[in-house]
């Protein structure tokens, strides 16, 4: 049975590109395009790993760390963000990020690689 994975991102093109990467390396993928919907996927099936942007409409990536936090919930979450600033880091680790990259330094072929090793 395949992997899940749950991408938490509301830029299209993002998703597309994210989608078929990961899909090509065999996981099966559910979309999310805003934090809301995010909390309602997870809460409906927990992913086996959670995709997640920070900068989103209605409940940004804080507030789904924060309710996965709260639920305690034990699924992986990787943060890909365009916010580089420490203390944003910082905070998502706090709130139980395993990982956080900053979108413009990853290449596209590293993101299978990356969650192969938290899946």
């Amino acid at each position: 049975m395949s992997k899940r994975i749950l991408i938490a991102e509301d830029d299209a093109f993002l998703v597309k590109m994210y989608q078929l990467e990961l899909q090509e390396a065999g996981y099966e993928i559910e979309i999310a395009k805003d934090g809301q919907k995010a909390i309602d996927s997870i809460t409906k099936q927990q992913p086996d790993l959670l995709l997640l942007d920070l900068l989103m409409p209605d409940v940004d990536g804080f507030g789904v760390l924060t309710h996965v936090q709260k639920k305690g919930y034990k699924f992986p979450v990787i943060v890909l963000s365009n916010l580089s600033q420490e203390i944003d880091k910082e905070k998502c680790k706090a709130l139980g990020a395993r990982d956080y990259f900053v979108k413009s330094d990853m290449e596209l072929d590293q993101l299978a690689t990356l969650i192969k090793k938290y899946v």
